[in-house]
């Protein structure tokens, strides 16, 4: 990923230093493993770890053996002998390639969710207090993007808290679904290495066992943790998205922040243009993007193939990198959003009282008006304000159908904003808590 959406943190888990560090421990917890069955000497697994447990990998030189080889287990192994000697013969007993990529990739992306679960963690930091800060704030809701009844602020970012709340269980299970081991060597049958070298390398590693591979871990559960990172980028992009539809000059509900000395455009000084949530619906295609890729990368060849290899040698780097940044992205956005309580009073009221058509509606029919005729005498009300043509309560007063069955003070109580949120608090205890 480019360092532009990049964080130091998780870069550094895709490192070449690191994998091979990890490609290192797996190798040298397995030959621990040996040593405890018998098959090779103790001294010989304590002197690996001796004589490479803490050398630096000269990243250059595997990629010089590499390019002879064609190979990068074999190139790394090579490479590690020059550091281990003989003892070397004894690594990667029983063991096939697979053990060790797909091995150190769980390592790696289980290393990449405890990340990104600290992201979302923060990310629901920021929504809670702006959501308790604004609970009661009133907006008006759009379907269609058109007015439907009031909201509150608090309510829109309530509901991004649970939807990323549920991310967070989503990513938890993902990550405990993706973290096993297999050293199971050639074909996953253990032919040549024993069961319990597997089952010390997974404790050792943080993973589980693997139950049966092939000579790879069965990639549907790749499959279910890209996934996963491309529902979690679509939440962000809805996020993103309603955030710009609310800084648009006609709405001006909230916007960004725009930091002293910021330029909004190169020709127009007056611009304050939504850039971070227009980048993050960018990065979100991307993260969503790479999830086919990986739901493809399912269907191998028998017992191996690789043509999921040059897949996830982007998708694992690319995808937590770009997540983790879109992550914290939103965070700062929220945490600095301005919000324009007077604007979205004078939007709420700017159709002449409109959104409330549904209680004139239901209140009608309570007096015996069938619905068709309340629909129908509600609507030809409403439609002349639509136009500018009006208020709707002075235009229900004057309509002699309606006072029919209404009095003008049974109509005026219809207009009251606060009956539209009556039942924040109870949506709040559900989402936060009773607290």
């Amino acid at each position: 990923m480019i360092p532009r959406y990049s964080r130091p943190e998780m870069v550094a888990i895709w490192e070449a230093q690191t994998r091979f560090r990890i490609w290192f421990e797996i190798e040298a917890h397995a030959c621990d493993a040996l040593a405890d069955i018998g098959v090779i000497p103790k001294a010989a697994a304590q002197a690996i770890w001796a004589k490479a447990g803490h050398v630096t990998f000269d990243v250059a030189r595997i990629d010089e053996i590499e390019r002879e080889t064609k190979h990068d287990v074999i190139a790394f192994l090579t490479h590690l002998a020059e550091f281990i000697g003989p003892e070397a013969r004894f690594v990667h007993q029983g063991m096939t390639s697979s053990d060790v990529l797909d091995t150190c990739l769980a390592v790696q992306l289980k290393r990449a969710s405890t990340l990104l679960l600290a992201d979302i963690d923060h990310l629901l930091a920021a929504l809670k207090k702006r959501a308790l800060e604004y609970k009661m704030t009133p907006v008006i809701g759009r379907s269609h993007g058109i007015h439907a009844e009031p909201v509150t602020f608090g309510l829109k970012l309530a509901q991004a808290h649970a939807e990323f709340s549920r991310h967070r269980t989503r990513l938890a299970a993902a990550c405990d679904d993706i973290a096993t081991c297999a050293l199971s060597g050639a074909v996953g049958t253990f032919a040549n290495i024993d069961p319990r070298v597997e089952a010390h390398v997974a404790a050792k590693m943080g993973l589980t066992v693997e139950p049966v591979s092939t000579q790879v871990i069965p990639r549907d559960r790749h499959a279910m943790f890209f996934a996963t990172l491309g529902v979690i980028a679509s939440s962000i992009e809805r996020v993103a998205t309603e955030i710009r539809h609310m800084q648009r000059t006609e709405v001006l509900e909230a916007e960004e922040f725009f930091s002293p000395g910021q330029k909004g455009s190169s020709a127009m000084p007056h611009k304050r243009n939504p850039v971070l949530t227009e980048n993050l619906t960018g990065l979100a295609r991307l993260v969503r993007g790479m999830v086919v890729p990986a739901l493809e990368n399912v269907a191998l060849w028998h017992e191996r193939d690789i043509s999921h290899s040059s897949v996830e040698r982007m998708i694992g780097p690319d995808g937590t990198i770009t997540l983790d940044f879109a992550l914290a992205r939103l965070t700062g956005v929220i945490e600095k959003l301005i919000v324009y309580p007077d604007n979205m009073a004078k939007n709420l009221n700017r159709l002449g009282g409109v959104i409330h058509s549904q209680r004139v509606l239901l209140a009608l029919t309570q007096k015996g008006v069938s619905r068709e005729d309340a629909y129908r005498l509600v609507q030809r009300n409403a439609m002349p304000v639509w136009r500018g043509e009006g208020d709707f309560l002075t235009l229900l007063k004057g309509d002699p159908q309606v006072s029919a069955a209404l009095s003008a003070s049974e109509l005026e109580v219809l207009f009251d904003l606060g009956y539209h949120l009556k039942h924040v608090d109870t949506i709040f205890a559900r989402v936060f808590g009773e607290a």
